[in-house]
């Protein structure tokens, strides 16, 4: 297997050693991205939090510490990054001021209507079905909620030979605003934005409201 095509699969599906040494390289390439996502969520101080995609556990310990009075749930596909996040949220766990969780996108183990706040950083890259899991996240999002996911934009990312489109799928704005109004929210409900990155590298952050979720 080429080593591209191989760290494609590594980031899309962390496991072993590999997926080890990749929750450590994601730690460090996704701070400004993940810092972004997070402040476009409002997190309130008692407000109940899922990151999708939790990865490592980096964004649910900084989620944690805005919200000090609510829960925060991370979950993943993963088992070496549900390790990996464990270990960065030990004390956390313990009190249960974070709670994580191994499972499929496409079927949440949250009850309707329960969470607060939803991210959703570099990860929608990897949905097979994008429309199932964004009327997931739509079910467990309390009225009023918030949405709030980042991808690097399609440009700078076709130029990465890890990117292929056997493991990554790419997006722009239009894209990613059509995948999100394929899970069942208006249009009139997402808005998209760029952001710089660093040098040539942009990524997008969509903010998705469930106030006039339709």
């Amino acid at each position: 297997m080429p080593i591209w095509h191989a760290i494609g699969r590594q980031l899309e599906h962390p496991r072993g050693a590999w997926g080890r040494i990749t929750g450590a390289a994601m730690r460090l390439a996704n701070g400004r991205p993940n810092a972004l996502a997070i402040e476009a969520l409002d997190i309130e101080p008692d407000h109940v939090v899922l990151d999708l995609g939790c990865g490592p556990g980096a964004t649910v310990a900084a989620m944690a510490r805005r919200a000090p009075l609510g829960v925060v749930h991370g979950l993943d596909q993963s088992a070496t990054m549900i390790a990996q996040a464990a270990r960065a949220n030990r004390r956390a766990l313990r009190s249960g001021h974070v709670c994580l969780a191994r499972a499929r996108f496409e079927r949440l183990p949250y009850r309707d209507g329960g969470i607060d706040r939803i991210l959703a950083s570099n990860v929608i890259y990897f949905w097979r079905d994008v429309g199932a899991v964004v009327a997931e996240m739509r079910r467990v999002l309390r009225p009023g909620g918030r949405i709030v996911i980042y991808a690097t934009d399609a440009a700078a990312m076709k130029r990465w030979k890890f990117a292929g489109p056997d493991t990554h799928r790419l997006f722009d704005a239009a894209s990613l605003a059509a995948a999100l109004g394929s899970g069942g929210f208006d249009e009139r409900d997402i808005a998209v934005r760029g952001v710089r990155i660093s040098g040539a590298i942009n990524g997008l952050i969509a903010v998705v409201s469930a106030g006039a979720a339709r």
